[in-house]
């Protein structure tokens, strides 16, 4: 599978966990100031922890945890950045 453009992530304003951990995306050209960050593997804790090691390594090209929810219809763990 390919990374996602950063056209396809301006366009949903969401990107995988995995694909930030596996450093398979850049977010420099991303438009937004804000992101939601989805968690795309485990069940409740371990989605919890997932999404929030990527929001930590975020964390180090300047973008900052605003709040974690889980969208309870789907069960997905979300974490929605912003850019400092």
């Amino acid at each position: 599978m390919s990374p996602p453009t950063p056209e396809a992530i301006s366009r949903s304003r969401t990107v995988l966990a995995k694909d930030i951990l596996d450093g398979r995306v850049d977010l420099r050209p991303y438009p937004f100031r804000y992101l939601a960050v989805v968690a795309n593997r485990g069940l409740g804790v371990e989605q919890v922890t997932y999404v929030l090691a990527a929001v930590e390594a975020l964390s180090h090209n300047g973008w900052e945890l605003v709040t974690v929810s889980e969208l309870a219809a789907s069960r997905i763990v979300c974490a929605f950045v912003r850019r400092r």
